[in-house]
């Protein structure tokens, strides 16, 4: 069983390495799409598809880390090593960072695109003014085109804030998921340990009767203290 388990958690940890190593070579592809002098004015195909190949591989990391981690807990306190769990948490170190920098790339690369879009929106505007002076009714519509524009954008700042509240959260999560772990591993070793329940009770008992002898030694003095007044 031993062996099994150390084989799996081989394999699995393997797979965790060439997909860390798979994300950052999609990251420098998709970080060419920000620095391109000539950024189209929409997501192009070959950026969507480096987008999707970004969110797919994250998520498979996710699904590998809940896999190491039901493993991990499959072993007892005892046999676990520290190492494990050390490997553990840095692979979900690494899987937060690359979700922050996707979504640092993201917000850069609409970014760039806001700004390759400016120039192209001031001329557009001048001529939208000179004609809406022989045409009113165009210059409202164009008007309300520059609207949709502006809350098109609002929402891509909003989705950008979003991913990064959702990244935080899912810190937390495996944060107390770790600590959960630690306190289902203890409490096993500790029913394994022969006399151990037995030496938790002796003690929760001593410490009752201290408690028991010091408040009727608070009673005796408080009493004392109101006959000698």
């Amino acid at each position: 069983m031993s062996a099994s388990t150390g084989t799996g958690w081989a394999q699995l940890r393997q797979q965790a390495r060439t997909l860390e190593s798979q994300t950052e070579s999609l990251f420098h592809t998709y970080s060419q799409f920000s620095s391109s002098s000539n950024i189209a004015p929409k997501p192009t195909e070959d950026e969507q598809k480096a987008e999707a190949q970004i969110q797919d591989i994250l998520e498979r990391r996710e699904a590998l880390i809940s896999q190491l981690t039901r493993l991990l807990d499959s072993e007892s306190l005892l046999t676990a090593s520290a190492l494990k769990q050390n490997n553990l948490s840095r692979h979900r170190e690494i899987l937060l960072e690359h979700r922050h920098e996707y979504t640092r790339l993201r917000s850069s690369i609409q970014e760039a695109r806001a700004r390759a879009n400016l120039l192209p929106n001031v001329r557009s505007d001048i001529a939208a003014y000179r004609s809406s002076q022989h045409n009113p009714g165009a210059a409202e519509e164009e008007y309300m085109l520059n609207e949709r524009r502006q809350i098109d954008n609002s929402h891509n700042m909003a989705d950008s804030v979003l991913s990064q509240a959702y990244a935080i959260n899912e810190n937390f999560g495996a944060q107390r998921e770790t600590l959960a772990s630690i306190n289902r591993r203890v409490v096993g070793a500790a029913s394994q340990v022969p006399g151990i329940n037995s030496l938790i009770s002796r003690i929760g008992a001593k410490k009752r009767r201290d408690g028991i002898i010091l408040g009727a030694f608070i009673a005796i003095c408080f009493l004392g203290l109101l006959y000698f007044r």
